[in-house]
């Protein structure tokens, strides 16, 4: 496999969750509120693709949390839901992460972050996990108007900087993702993070791997 670049998901595939998932499943007092609202936020960006709106990702992270305290019979304040899902923009990376990127600079190879939040939480959170240097380019799907898995979304990163699909490597531990950027011919390498899938009615990644260090070594 020829690769020139990388592009990487950010949340569950660099960045540890679990400080923001512990907050949400806190404050609705449920072991599986974070599941739900993570599951809504998704669910409710593809509405806004196939309804051919676009708000802001956290805008939409903030109504489908008032959506999920109802299900789970929580009444909580902007104050509340802003003070819990402001932990987005402080989460730490896994511990493989650091590494395995330097690693990947080390080898010539062009990096890249593309996320479904706005720019500016990616930049917060880029740099409070100190891994923005680590990066030749960071995109938000707010420049198409399009959240992944909606194949411009990818081509549209392939497409400003240059790069063949079949030569760009889609990194991520989500199989949503995984099916988003081979149906834009990228190539796909998914992540095993914890509790993570591949979408068993979709055509498998290209490579899978436990971490990004091991995913160095299969490159």
């Amino acid at each position: 496999m020829k690769i020139k670049a990388l592009i990487f998901d950010v949340n569950e595939t660099l960045l540890n969750m679990q400080k923001l998932s512990d907050a949400v499943n806190e404050v609705l007092d449920n072991k599986l509120a974070f599941q739900v609202w993570f599951g809504k936020l998704l669910h409710y960006s593809l509405v806004e693709n196939d309804t051919d709106s676009h708000n802001d990702f956290s805008e939409i992270g903030k109504a489908v949390f008032k959506m999920t305290a109802d299900f789970f019979g929580k009444k909580l304040t902007e104050d509340q839901i802003n003070s819990t899902l402001s932990l987005v923009k402080k989460l730490p990376t896994y511990e493989d992460v650091s590494i395995g990127l330097q690693k990947l600079k080390d080898q010539d190879l062009k990096l890249i972050a593309l996320t479904n939040g706005n720019r500016e939480t990616l930049d917060a959170q880029l740099s409070f996990a100190e891994i923005d240097t680590y990066f030749d380019a960071v995109y938000s799907v707010d420049e198409v108007g399009k959240f992944k898995p909606n194949k411009i979304a990818y081509q549209k990163v392939v497409d400003n900087l240059d790069l063949l699909a079949e030569e760009t490597l889609m990194v991520a531990a989500h199989g949503w993702d995984i099916s988003g950027a081979k149906n834009a011919g990228l190539k796909t390498a998914f992540i095993e993070r914890e509790g993570k899938s591949e979408y068993p009615l979709a055509q498998p990644a290209d490579l899978s791997a436990k971490n990004i260090n091991e995913l160095v070594e299969k490159l």
